[in-house]
């Protein structure tokens, strides 16, 4: 699972859920937002993917909106944080903590720095863009989808 287009699966604490898509690189990234804090109970790292997920146990699959563009899945019976998902998108950004097999993960990124609290760091040496940055880049994105067709 090491290699990129790999197999990568999840699940929560109590096994109720569980999911597995095909990763393409074995990149995390760090968000450091409040509502991600909030949420992970603790700073979210999360491993992107864009396509398809198969889960099992939709009946313990609870999902919060939590903002107008993005909801959150978690485990209906134990509470574990799983994923992040862009509404409309099949962008999902999947709890490192709930990979079955976190080896080979590298943290390329942290977003949303500016609402770091200061108790804690990172010593890895990566990209560190704040929430302003974050949400231009989503912006651009959007502009180059729609000029492009």
């Amino acid at each position: 699972m090491a290699q990129a287009g790999s197999e990568i699966s999840g699940r929560c604490l109590c096994g109720a859920v569980t999911f597995s898509a095909v990763a393409a690189k074995r990149e995390v990234d760090v968000c450091h937002c409040n509502m991600c804090r909030r949420w992970a109970a603790g700073p979210y790292i999360g491993l992107p993917h864009d396509g398809e997920v198969a889960f099992t146990g939709d009946d313990s699959l609870g999902l919060y909106k939590s903002s107008e563009w993005a909801e959150r899945g978690f485990c209906r019976v134990c509470g574990s944080s799983l994923f992040y998902h862009l509404l409309g998108t099949d962008h999902y950004s999947f709890s490192a903590n709930a990979l079955d097999d976190q080896s080979g993960l590298v943290m390329t990124e942290q977003i949303f720095i500016d609402e770091k609290p200061d108790y804690y760091d990172f010593a890895n040496d990566t990209p560190k863009r704040t929430g302003a940055e974050v949400f231009g880049a989503f912006a651009a994105n959007a502009t180059d989808e729609v000029s492009d067709g």
